[in-house]
């Protein structure tokens, strides 16, 4: 993120490869909290702290102490965090301000900031959209937002003006890990120039390449700022759509707990090992819950809890050499 009124140095694309080289590690980290993932010694701190006693309040302050625990165990070794912001609406007001709290730690930290909102409109909408989430200063600002492309072209221009603007990205939803995306993204479309069908996600990733031909969205490192999100649950078809979209960087879900493996997650990736980056959340967040954890303070839930950033860093470590090593093999 940038500071309010200030012109961005380089583009969003540029911005995440040069911080994944850096620290070697084409991963993302979920912030995505509920409160039963935030340890006990957490929220009750946060309870006894609170002065009105609103349950909302309190428990949306032990949801902010727990990702800011999470950013200092990562920042070092994650080049960005991904938030999810229905978990903040969830809290209601509370929830949204712990949402731009979140980010602005995560960027003082020199992480990148990913919205993972979704969002997708026309007209005055859009840009309302993409003014809170992509312009400096915005209420919500971060360096990419997920956006729905089902509106098409009406709804993405507003985004792709602001990530040209204001040296932003975003990902576009082509091939989501879900099981059920099969019921509208596999549909077999016609393509009247060529007299074969394509499953209707070839066709969205057609436009991605298409949007991030614009001007000003090229970055030097060979990928440009208009991205993607296909899913590690479905490898084959990354792969085929890898090659729909070259220039693409490509966020990809579904790794850990949705049983996409490495392996499977590395099918996105470009030449070289180079264009995408591989979302974890709750692997992550909640690896102080794992039965291996636990057993390190004899089944002590409480004890466990107390270390929850340590063994966030190390399933973040972890994730990271099984990443590289499935990149080296390919």
């Amino acid at each position: 993120m940038s500071d309010s009124g200030s012109v961005p140095v380089f583009n969003f694309a540029d911005r995440l490869a040069a911080a994944i080289k850096a620290k070697n590690n084409p991963s993302v980290a979920g912030l995505d909290p509920r409160i039963e993932y935030v340890p006990a010694h957490l929220i009750e701190k946060a309870r006894k702290a609170s002065i009105s006693g609103d349950k909302r309040k309190w428990q949306a302050e032990a949801v902010l102490s727990f990702n800011k625990g999470l950013i200092d165990a990562l920042y070092d070794i994650v080049p960005a965090v991904k938030l999810q912001i229905a978990f903040y609406e969830l809290l209601g007001c509370e929830g949204m301000e712990v949402f731009r709290e979140t980010a602005i730690y995560a960027s003082q930290k020199q992480m990148l900031v990913i919205a993972d909102a979704k969002r997708g409109d026309i007209g005055s909408t859009a840009e309302a959209y993409a003014q809170a989430f992509l312009s400096p200063g915005g209420p919500f600002e971060a360096d990419a937002l997920t956006v729905n492309p089902y509106f098409g072209c009406d709804g993405i221009k507003p985004f792709i003006d602001a990530c040209a603007k204001n040296g932003k990205g975003i990902f576009i939803l082509v091939k989501t890990s879900n099981k059920s995306s099969i019921e509208f993204q596999d549909i077999e479309t016609s393509d009247r120039s060529s007299g074969r069908t394509r499953p209707l996600y070839e066709l969205v990733a057609e436009k991605v390449r298409e949007w991030g031909n614009s001007q000003g969205l090229a970055g030097s490192c060979g990928y440009n700022s208009i991205g993607a999100v296909v899913g590690a649950t479905y490898p084959a078809q990354a792969v085929a759509l890898r090659e729909v979209m070259p220039r693409a960087f490509i966020l990809v879900p579904g790794y850990g707990a949705q049983g996409g493996t490495a392996a499977d997650a590395a099918c996105s990736f470009g030449s070289g090992g180079a264009g995408a980056i591989v979302n974890a959340s709750r692997s992550i967040m909640c690896a102080c819950m794992t039965q291996g954890w636990k057993d390190k303070f004899g089944g002590d839930m409480v004890k466990a809890g107390l270390r929850y950033a340590d063994a966030a860093r190390e399933e973040a470590l972890r994730m990271k050499e099984d990443l590289n090593s499935a990149l080296i093999s390919r």
